[in-house]
């Protein structure tokens, strides 16, 4: 009885502002529990190399990192886990081998792309956007995982490599690193990601077209000047370090504060000045509510229980 009571009450008024819902769900429920998910996956290897922080690294060196259908499929379970694991508090994401990723895997995507299953136009039509919506959620549930995401990029990234740095909070690189908007060449446009996020990220309208029309190259220096990355290391090794000094920090800071930050920051991109400011009272009245719901929800959990 308590449980349903318990239930019922936290469920009450969260469907407005789920993310701050979602966020304040992940930092109390377990909380001292000190069990993380399990992550086993085919294309990405996670591991714990902080206190609180979680390292997510792009695992196909051999392929370097190209992106088969297994990591589109395995990004989405990873980042939802790491989203309701209240003993993370920062993630990192990096590549393994000599690059950071090649994109898309074309050999093994080409039959998803290019022939969609269907037995007339109208069916692969809405097979074909029914798995791009796929292949954006793949890098969209990064921007809904309330945890700040810091990305380290080094030697290449290109085609969905730049979609996914695009959905990260931070991002670092290499001076040997360079970035790709690749998809014209092979005759398509960036749609998982990049042409969305990439103008609000580097500010400049005029250098994204340029990049996704040309397919240029854009080095780290370039990079850097732009915005598109904060820092830039001489090697991967120093990269390293400095990422994950700066998640340690940051996950040193108060949970509650970081993640309703992200949230905010996020609503505030893609809304006016006035709407965001409403936001964030709205959302600060409702994580109050919520707090002293916890707590009385805790009370009614001991008194059932004694």
């Amino acid at each position: 009885m308590a449980n349903r009571v318990v239930n019922s009450v936290l469920g009450q008024g969260t469907r407005m502002w789920s993310p701050v819902s979602r966020a304040v769900r992940a930092m109390s429920s377990g909380a001292g529990s000190g069990a993380s998910p399990s992550h086993t996956y085919e294309t990405l290897r996670v591991s714990q190399p902080r206190e609180s922080v979680i390292h997510v690294e792009l695992h196909r060196p051999e392929k370097r990192n190209a992106m088969n259908q297994a990591f589109w499929r395995e990004m989405v379970v990873c980042f939802d886990r790491i989203a309701e694991d209240s003993d993370c508090r920062a993630v990192v994401v990096s590549g393994a081998g000599k690059i950071f990723t090649a994109g898309i895997d074309l050999m093994d995507m080409a039959g998803d792309v290019l022939q969609p299953e269907g037995d007339d136009a109208a069916r692969r039509a809405w097979n074909l956007q029914r798995k791009i919506r796929e292949y954006q959620d793949t890098f969209s549930v990064i921007e809904r995982c309330s945890k700040p995401v810091l990305v380290a990029v080094h030697g290449a990234c290109v085609g969905g490599g730049v979609d996914l740095i695009s959905a990260c909070d931070i991002r670092f690189c290499s001076q040997d690193a360079w970035f790709q908007i690749k998809e014209v060449d092979i005759g398509l446009a960036a749609d998982v990601g990049t042409l969305q996020r990439l103008p609000k990220v580097i500010g400049s309208r005029s250098l994204v077209s340029e990049l996704a029309y040309t397919a240029r190259k854009l080095m780290s220096d370039e990079a850097k000047s732009c915005g598109l990355v904060s820092r830039v290391f001489p090697d991967k090794d120093s990269m390293m370090e400095g990422v994950l000094d700066m998640a340690s920090e940051i996950s040193s800071k108060s949970p509650v504060a970081v993640q309703g930050t992200k949230i905010n920051l996020l609503y505030s991109r893609d809304h006016s000045v006035r709407e965001g400011l409403e936001y964030i009272v709205s959302a600060k009245t409702h994580t109050h509510t919520l707090r002293r719901t916890h707590t009385q929800t805790q009370t009614l959990r001991h008194a059932h229980t004694h």
